[in-house]
């Protein structure tokens, strides 16, 4: 797609949105335009972050970020679209002709990224197969197909394809909107084929039994409902509340007002839970209180200095700034503290100590980013943070505050 292509797209877009008369027929016109729009300007969106990417000192996805608002996960999730549009040049040209959108491009790149090298570059070899099939399927039509396309070209041997599979097995949790706590897993065939016997056969236990005064009225809900709780019976079974959390992590922030003039305390759980819920865990388990302050940890139970004794920090460091960050603290990273590793702002390797005021929680993928990138750290005494990319971008956060995030 020319320019005046995209021009004539967002005018005539204008122009039924200006229009009080417009009937289905020009508004699903105007709504296919918009598509069409959105995906020339993803295609010259890709072709910036290609340039910004060839300059030496450059880091993509902290710009993409800065510029577009999102996180650094969405962001590297663009850069690596990008990555695929260099080598998949039909795609490319769809993309910017509209034809397709991202969505069918983060599906190559999705699938591509699951093979090894040679097989990921037999996929974006047919790179115009692609783009054809893509211009003619939904995004999940198209996914089908890239999956049968990768099927055909991994050649892998079917006993190290399942061990491939076991090394692939993942599961993570985190809090909705709503305040639900989900839960989400991908385990090899093998795996997945118990776990799903025992749930199965656990649901049927609560199917035959009567059912709880929580399960939905709808026959599909309810179904859904009964299996939740068959997951919860095989994980948690009779365990005690005390036991199946261990020690709670109370959290007492002294600059944060709880609204009946006293401090603001959190709990630590995942949730939010109803004042009686939290009465009743606090009469089974002996928690850890953890008290801070704009930033700095005022107490918190353990030895929290070891300095050069062990380069790994103990339960009791990880369990203090858990009172002060609930995330990585790399500005616009969204990976949960209990997924972070504690990082030596100051290297091991050049004196750093293992020492709370030295310790900074950051994800794996941040992590790699400090050591190999040349990201310059410096963490103020009340550890608001500044973070120098060699490409001359500069991050900084205030004090962090973990009620806040």
């Amino acid at each position: 797609m020319e320019l005046t292509g995209a021009i004539e797209r967002l005018e005539r877009t204008v122009r039924v949105c200006g229009s009080p008369d417009a009937g289905p027929a020009e508004l699903r016109a105007a709504l296919s335009a918009t598509t069409e729009l959105r995906s020339f300007i993803d295609a010259r969106r890709a072709e910036l972050i290609g340039a910004l990417d060839a300059h030496p000192a450059a880091f993509p996805q902290a710009t993409i970020a800065d510029t577009s608002g999102c996180s650094l996960g969405e962001a590297n999730r663009e850069k690596q679209r990008t990555d695929t549009l260099t080598t998949a040049t039909a795609m490319a040209a769809a993309l910017s002709d509209g034809a397709i959108t991202a969505g069918h491009v983060d599906v190559l790149t999705r699938a591509a990224r699951k093979l090894d090298d040679a097989d990921s570059a037999g996929l974006l070899g047919l790179d115009a197969d692609l783009a054809a099939a893509a211009s003619t399927r939904s995004i999940a039509e198209f996914d089908r197909y890239v999956k049968r396309a990768a099927q055909q070209l991994d050649r892998t041997d079917p006993g190290d394809r399942l061990e491939r599979q076991r090394r692939a097995a993942r599961v993570r949790h985190w809090t909705d909107d709503d305040g639900m706590w989900n839960l989400a897993g991908r385990f090899d065939p093998a795996t997945g084929k118990d776990l799903a016997s025992a749930i199965d056969a656990a649901t049927d236990e609560r199917r035959r039994a009567a059912p709880p005064a929580t399960a939905p009225a709808d026959a599909i809900e309810r179904d859904q409902h009964l299996k939740a709780l068959a997951l919860a019976d095989l994980v948690l079974g009779d365990a005690s509340p005390s036991l199946r959390s261990g020690s709670p992590l109370v959290v007492i922030d002294a600059t944060q007002a709880d609204g009946a003039g006293g401090p603001a305390l959190d709990w630590g759980y995942p949730v939010e839970l109803p004042p009686s819920v939290l009465a009743e865990l606090a009469g089974t388990a002996d928690p850890d209180v953890v008290i801070v302050a704009n930033g700095v940890v005022l107490h918190a139970p353990g030895r929290l200095d070891l300095g050069r004794a062990t380069r790994l920090a103990n339960r009791a460091q990880r369990r203090a700034l858990a009172g002060l960050y609930s995330t990585c603290a790399v500005p616009g990273c969204s990976v949960h503290y209990d997924r972070c590793k504690l990082h030596h702002v100051i290297w091991w390797r050049h004196g750093g100590r293992t020492d709370l005021e030295n310790l900074l929680p950051v994800c794996q993928h941040d992590h790699t980013r400090l050591h190999d990138d040349g990201w310059d750290v410096t963490l103020a005494a009340d550890r608001s943070l500044t973070i120098r990319i060699p490409d001359g971008q500069v991050l900084r956060t205030d004090p962090p505050r973990r009620s806040a995030a």
